[in-house]
Formats: structure tokens, sequence, C-alpha cells
């Protein structure tokens, strides 16, 4: 289990979680609704803190969020470009918030993996299709959560379909957007399987199949991550 960095300030936090919890792992990085706050949080602080740290396994969470009007999208920009630093030169994979951003979040991934590759998550997906297929194609991995099992979801399960399964996962964002069977309550990681199980009927294979498909790429993804 990741649970994820939104303020870098706040990593012990987290650090103290994971210490008590052999199976729980974090993050480190800044939320784009947080990016103005942090712009003194450079590269090296991010490398630093995830090389200084086993249970640190990702960078993030990090990105671009127009749908808030809360942070400058220059000031988003430029701490993303921060965060991809950190990913390419540890190899950690980077935890990618993106909303309302496609365009400028599409173009950002092909410049930047055209300086060097870096492994990246485009998490609890709820874009469009060109940036999935355009994080796809960069070799990114997709990330749906139970976004995908409302009613109103029909073009995200189209845009499943189209993922290829080597890039596919299941997450919760929890505490936020439990899955329809217990929407409106407080979502909690078990909540994953019934995400999994839509996944799995939208694309027409089994749930023991999506298990091991989602399972064998998250640990592929975290590779910092030992195997519990």
């Amino acid at each position: 289990m990741v649970t994820i960095s939104t303020r870098v300030r706040k990593l012990d936090g987290l650090l103290a979680i994971t210490e008590k919890y052999p199976s729980v792992f974090c993050s480190v990085g800044t939320h784009p609704n947080n990016a103005g706050d942090e712009l003194d949080i450079q590269t090296e602080d991010l490398v630093r803190l995830a090389n200084a740290h086993q249970k640190v396994v990702a960078i993030g969470e990090a990105g671009l969020d127009y749908f808030y009007d809360t942070q400058k999208p220059e000031d988003q920009q430029t701490g993303f470009r921060r965060h991809i630093a950190a990913a390419r030169e540890t190899q950690l994979p980077l935890v990618i918030h993106s909303r309302s951003a496609d365009e400028d979040m599409a173009s950002i991934l092909t410049e930047e993996t055209g300086k060097g590759a870096f492994p990246f998550i485009l998490h609890c997906f709820s874009a469009g299709p060109e940036l999935a297929r355009t994080g796809a194609e960069l070799g990114g991995y997709i990330s749906f959560s139970g976004i995908l099992t409302f009613p109103k979801s029909e073009e995200l399960r189209e845009i499943a379909k189209t993922v290829p399964h080597e890039r596919l996962l299941v997450e919760t964002d929890a505490p936020y957007l439990a899955p329809k069977r217990w929407r409106g309550k407080r979502n909690e990681p078990s909540y994953v399987v019934n995400t999994a199980e839509v996944l799995a009927e939208t694309i027409g294979i089994s749930y023991a199949e999506i298990a091991r498909i989602t399972t064998e790429n998250a640990l592929r993804l975290f590779s910092k991550m030992p195997r519990i």
C-alpha cells in the first residue's frame, strides 16, 4: 500500500505511518494545488529525501490541476518539471495528478520523456482518450479509481478498453471517491476490489486475471517496494 504525499514539508507524518505498518509505503512530493507554497523545493531536495528513506517508493503526487483556480499554471508547471527530473534521476515512479489540463500534460510528458525516460502513473485517471493514449505510448501506467464504477462514467470505461493490459492499474484514492457500491461513504483500500471487478467486466476478462495483471504491473512500477 502506498500513501501519497501532497506536501513535502509534511513527509515526516507519512514516514511515521510507514514505520508503524510494515506493508505501508509512501511517496514524496507536492500536489499541484499546493505548488505555489513549495516552489522552494528543488529537484535535489526530492532526490535526497527519496534516497534517504527506504519506505519512500515514489515521487509525487505532482502534476497540473486547472480545475481549481488556486495556483498559477506556471507555478504548477515549474514544480511538475522538478518532480519529473527527480523521477528521472531516481527512477522511482512519478505519481501524476492531471485535471482539466490534458493538452499541457500531454505536451510536457512528451517533451520531458524526450530528455530521458522516467517511470510514471497517471493516477486516478479521469481525463480524455488522447491523454490516455499519449501516457501509455510514452511508457506510463493508467490507474483507475472508483470513478470507473460510477453510472455516468461510460466514456471512462470506453477509454479503459483501449489501454494495453500491461499499462493498467487500479487504486482507491482513499478516503475519496468510493466505488458505486459504497458511494457516499469514506473510501477504504479494500474497496479497490470493486473497481477491479468493474475493470475486468469492462475489458472482458475475469477478476482473477485483472488481479494478476494489475498486481504484476504495480510491482513492476513500484520496484523499490518489496514483495510482501
